[in-house]
């Protein structure tokens, strides 16, 4: 059990690295005066899923939860 700990702990910190590189990599959300005007309402704008910031956005969705999961899993007594 001591084994799998270590390597789920170990997952636990790349984890943690790589949401937080995930995280500074995507765009700011402040559209500014732009979304008055309609410029938000872009192609990319719609189309964010097929974006890189959309995949950025998945990749922090799915990075969060494995890190919830983990840190449940690590803070239990087995």
């Amino acid at each position: 059990m001591e084994i799998l700990k270590i390597i789920l702990t170990v997952i636990f910190a790349i984890d943690c690295i790589a949401l937080t590189v995930v995280v500074l990599m995507q765009e700011g959300k402040q559209q500014g005066l732009g979304a008055i005007a309609g410029v938000a309402d872009t192609y990319w704008g719609k189309n964010k899923g097929r974006s890189m910031e959309g995949g950025l956005v998945k990749a922090t969705t799915v990075m969060a939860v494995l890190f919830f999961v983990l840190a449940v899993v690590l803070n239990m007594n087995f």
